[in-house]
């Protein structure tokens, strides 16, 4: 809806006003004498002059007038009859429903309420005029702008002309490489837990175009795989076998939980990318009898807080050669029935870390996602971008690369003179370390015991090291009073943390203001041969 222009002239709020190079023009306008309000007039790449006041459209703006990438809000008026004073000013609903905006003499924007003072005062006319210079609609809310110039005699508000205009900055859309994260946001299930990294991933019959998009999959880069539960699947899925039985696995993280299913094939679109098949878990803890590392499995979504878990970590398969020797791996079984057995699993069998099987961005992934107040905030968006060097919008900065251990995928962290084992993942939500004292960081009281409550948020740094012992590099981070900090709204925060004896997991945290590269196994790109991390 658009502002009214009735009454007092709604002036409204500027991004920029750029130079208008056109010719003088010859005749004079005559200078108002009542209220004219001149019907608002579909965008113009430059200023309409002339010395009939119906006739003039004096507002340009430039190429996003006809679908262009640049903003060059022009202004362009002929010669007066007598010296005026002209009103510039923006109005857009969406950034800010409560104000109109005008442009001061010093080209600063201020509402109309603070002061209302002509953007150019006592002039005869001749106005090609500009401030700032373009815009490029990238750097810009993608939002309508309305856009208000008035004309009035010097020190009278009684009488104007008012010519209006607009822009719309339509949202690009993403690459076809990219992911949108919500850490506790719209990808996210409704009181989902704090600092929770969510995705959305389509899941299709192999072969067919029947497919189904599943919200509130968790991001992992400490495993490898897609995992969704069988409740929230719709699509049918072709079981794979092993040793003549259906093939199942059961899968155990750090914080103790586990994941049991059958294994089958689904093809699986990410992003815009195209759709590729391989083999998931479906979580089912129904599916055969489990063994006992899986006996305490999540049954359902509600459970595990989740969806599903998109592992994009390091590796390629979920267990790697280990469960190609092993019969006792500890992960895959072959079921007939309710007996499931350990089993032996070609890698071409095992579940796939899908990104490795992109054909063109397989050969890491970037974890973009924006900082945060000390007090946290409600949710943040951010991206996964889809490989390292491999389009224009994954181009890597110079960073170190970190390379971890090839068996664990650990790297080593100073703390306190202590060198730790450790990870960097997106599915931890905290910082997870042993404390340096418990008078520095003493733990909150029960029921989040294993987490840390000082009195004052405590700033601490760690060195993070290569499992070579090198590069090493400082990461300075904080630790604030977790019940201080829930007590609000927020549930996105980047000083969280918790103990955790004789090892330091970066969660979701260090993610929090920061571009963090993730190179895959035997994989290449500017930063070197994976498995690393970079940041």
């Amino acid at each position: 809806m658009k502002l009214s222009r009735s009454g007092f002239f709604s002036l409204i709020l500027i991004l920029s006003v750029i130079v208008f190079t056109g010719n003088a023009f010859a005749l004079t306008m005559a200078v108002p004498d009542g209220q004219q309000i001149f019907p608002f007039y579909n965008p113009i790449a430059s200023p309409i002059k002339s010395a009939d006041p119906s006739q003039a459209m004096p507002i340009g703006v430039g190429s996003v007038a006809v679908e262009g990438d640049t903003v060059s809000i022009q202004v362009g008026l002929g010669q007066f009859s007598e010296p005026v004073d002209i009103y510039f000013g923006i109005y857009s609903p969406l950034i800010d429903p409560d104000n109109i905006y005008i442009l001061t003499p010093e080209d600063t924007l201020q509402p109309v309420s603070a002061e209302f003072t002509p953007w150019i005062s006592a002039t005869s006319g001749n106005i090609n005029e500009s401030v700032f210079g373009d815009l490029s609609t990238s750097a810009l809310p993608a939002v309508t702008y309305e856009l208000y110039l008035a004309v009035t005699p010097v020190g009278r508000l009684d009488a104007f002309y008012l010519w209006s205009t607009e822009f719309t900055i339509t949202p690009s859309l993403p690459a076809n490489n990219v992911m949108p994260i919500t850490v506790n946001g719209s990808l996210c299930s409704p009181n989902s837990y704090l600092n929770k990294p969510c995705v959305s991933v389509t899941i299709c019959t192999p072969g067919t175009s029947t497919c189904q998009t599943i919200n509130d999959i968790l991001l992992d880069t400490g495993s490898f795989g897609l995992r969704i539960f069988k409740q929230a699947l719709n699509v049918s899925l072709p079981q794979a076998t092993v040793n003549s039985g259906l093939l199942a696995e059961c899968v155990q993280f750090a914080d103790g939980s586990s994941l049991w299913g059958p294994v089958q094939a689904a093809g699986i679109i990410l992003g815009n990318e195209p759709a590729v098949e391989t083999l998931i878990q479906t979580i089912d803890s129904t599916f055969g009898a489990a063994p006992v590392a899986c006996e305490d499995a999540d049954q359902s979504p509600v459970d595990a807080g989740f969806n599903g878990i998109l592992g994009v970590g390091f590796f390629a398969q979920d267990c790697g050669h280990a469960c190609e020797l092993l019969t006792g791996n500890g992960m895959y079984y072959s079921c007939s029935g309710a007996n499931c057995i350990g089993t032996t699993v070609a890698l071409s069998s095992q579940v796939h870390n899908p990104v490795t099987l992109l054909p063109n961005d397989n050969n890491g992934v970037i974890v973009k996602l924006p900082g945060v107040p000390p007090d946290g905030a409600p949710s943040v968006n951010g991206e996964l971008i889809l490989g390292i060097g491999t389009q224009s919008n994954n181009i890597p900065s110079a960073v170190p690369t970190y390379a971890p251990d090839l068996f664990s995928g650990d790297f080593f962290t100073i703390f306190n003179g202590i060198r730790y084992d450790g990870f960097i993942d997106t599915g931890a939500n905290g910082l997870f370390f042993p404390s340096p004292s418990s008078g520095l960081l003493p733990n909150c009281f029960f029921p989040n015991s294993a987490w840390f409550c000082p009195s004052s948020i405590v700033n601490l740094t760690a060195t993070t090291q290569g499992a070579s012992g090198s590069p090493s590099g400082v990461v300075p981070f904080r630790i604030g009073n977790l019940y201080s900090l829930i007590s609000s709204s927020n549930r996105v925060f980047d000083n969280i943390g918790g103990e955790q004896p004789n090892k330091f997991y970066w969660g979701l945290p260090f993610f929090l203001g920061r571009d963090v590269f993730l190179g895959f196994e035997g994989s290449q790109s500017s930063l070197g041969i994976g498995p690393y991390w970079a940041y």
